[in-house]
């Protein structure tokens, strides 16, 4: 007999007693897939500085909304992913652990974010097995030397650099033996951690089963300003070119951590860095910078072009999720705080009659929405994406979706 025709000779009722069975096996069919293991590495925007407060201002936006309905909860708190496990250090002095969920950013007087949230949440979608990530972050390091593979060697001091310390009187000798102590230091604390984690799964996802096993499945690196802003590192930076040995180690890094990994197909996502938004949209001030930031983000974004790492490396340009109108309104009340600068040193005002002033104007200067949108959507300094959920939490989705293309099942839903 045919299998369908053995199907329609089963009675209905027993039909739907089955598909009840099978509905109610459905998370524990979920639990038996192995563990996706993603590792996110990166400096302060790896950590993340957006504050929970800004979460508003993502559904002030109706092309954002929907992602803020995806960040909160029935109740209207940042949502509890049940099936999205995290290992995080270097936000706090000690490591997190626990459900993803808003406050794994970085440490404050307020829960914070980074892009591991909003990555969880969208990741979940592309798999039906359970996830964990393991963060390792910290503010104001380098590839150039905290981060530096193995393989790309120590780190190599310019003549112009050796010639500007005997200048200073310093002793060279001494600054070689400081360099070398640092170099590859935040390397080795991410590899140590993400074995350690590895070596005890359960300490972190209670429910893991042994036999369940694990894969690792992907890494996400987002770093740069330390580099980008090093003159002496990176002494041509404004020229084509200029940062071609940051190329060339994020290259080294990412053969380096997938032997130290033993994942040599370890997919690899890089966010490249984006604080100020398209440089072809820089106007001012921001001009004088465009060059620089536009050849580090080449880059960056150099490797995924390189023969071996094609279909296995991937670039998100982080510049996408930049708030233009947090821009236009960032800048205008920049204008009017010099104006209320300039009135109050001509009047000779007191501090409270400056802040009067420049209130006045920002009343008459801005709109209703723009001082909205300002005292919603920033949290912190530009350099940190403005501490703005929107932007952070537009990035996760962002880095999510790029490493979905590496994930063989594709979109469950």
């Amino acid at each position: 007999m045919r299998k369908e025709s053995l199907w329609r000779s089963v009675p209905t009722r027993l039909l739907l007693s089955l598909g009840l069975v099978f509905a109610q096996l459905g998370p524990a069919a979920a639990a038996s897939k192995p563990l996706q293991v993603f590792i996110l590495a990166g400096q302060s925007n790896m950590q993340g500085h957006a504050k929970v407060s800004t979460f508003e201002h993502i559904g002030m936006d109706p092309a954002t909304q929907p992602m803020l309905a995806e960040m909160l909860g029935r109740d209207g708190k940042p949502k509890v992913c049940e099936r999205v496990w995290i290992s995080s250090i270097g936000c706090a002095d000690a490591e997190q652990t626990g459900k993803l969920t808003a406050g794994f950013g970085a440490a404050g007087n307020e829960p914070k974010i980074g892009p591991e949230f909003t990555f969880g949440l969208y990741l979940q979608k592309f798999t039906e097995a359970p996830i964990l990530l393991i963060k390792t972050s910290w503010g104001g390091k380098s590839l150039n030397t905290d981060f530096r593979p193995p393989s790309a060697g120590p780190y190599p001091f310019s003549e112009s650099q050796l010639a500007a310390f005997q200048k200073r009187g310093k002793d060279v000798a001494a600054m070689k033996a400081e360099k070398a102590k640092a170099t590859g230091v935040s390397y080795r604390f991410m590899v140590e951690h993400v074995r350690r984690v590895l070596a005890d799964i359960k300490r972190v996802v209670p429910d893991y089963d042994p036999a369940q096993g694990y894969e690792l499945a992907g890494f996400v690196w987002f770093q740069g300003w330390n580099d980008m802003v090093d003159g002496d590192t990176y002494p041509k930076r404004d020229q084509p070119g200029g940062y071609d040995a940051y190329s060339t180690a994020l290259a080294h890094f990412i053969r380096d951590v997938r032997r130290d990994l033993s994942a040599p197909k370890l997919p690899f996502v890089i966010g490249v860095m984006g604080v100020g938004g398209p440089t072809a949209d820089y106007v001012g001030e921001e001009l004088r910078y465009k060059a620089t930031h536009q050849n580090f983000r080449d880059a960056m974004a150099a490797p995924a072009r390189m023969p071996e790492f094609q279909g296995n490396v991937a670039t998100v340009l982080t510049e996408k999720y930049w708030d233009p109108e947090l821009k236009v309104a960032r800048a205008k009340e920049g204008e009017i705080k010099q104006r209320a600068k300039k009135l109050a040193k001509e009047g000779s005002l007191k501090p409270e009659e400056e802040k009067a002033t420049l209130e006045k104007l920002r009343t008459e200067g801005l709109t209703e929405r723009e001082r909205q949108v300002l005292a919603k959507g920033i949290s912190n300094q530009e350099y940190h994406y403005l501490g703005s959920a929107k932007i952070l939490g537009g990035i996760g989705k962002g880095l999510a979706e790029a490493m979905a293309k590496f994930i063989p099942s594709g979109p469950t839903k």
